[in-house]
């Protein structure tokens, strides 16, 4: 990931979720009315006004609970069945 130029590296997360390995970038960028965020390379991101929040669903995205992963199986399920 190459961040904006008014962009500065906040962490990074490595882990897994869906099966597959996942890399979380967390940056601060004052620019944007939220300057906190994570992006994803599944293609996932979050944005928040404050730093409160930003690590611990980072951490969570890549190292999701038994809880978490239960409901990504069932939204998977659901959107799955509701196509049919």
């Amino acid at each position: 990931m190459t961040l904006d130029k008014n962009e500065l590296w906040a962490g990074t997360f490595h882990g897994r979720h869906d099966g597959a390995p996942a890399k979380v970038t967390a940056t601060l960028d004052d620019t944007r009315p939220e300057p906190y965020a994570w992006t994803c390379t599944c293609g996932a991101t979050r944005n928040f006004p404050t730093q409160d929040g930003v690590f611990d669903t980072a951490w969570r995205h890549t190292h999701p609970t038994l809880l978490d992963r239960l409901r990504a199986w069932a939204a998977r399920l659901l959107r799955t069945r509701a196509a049919c």
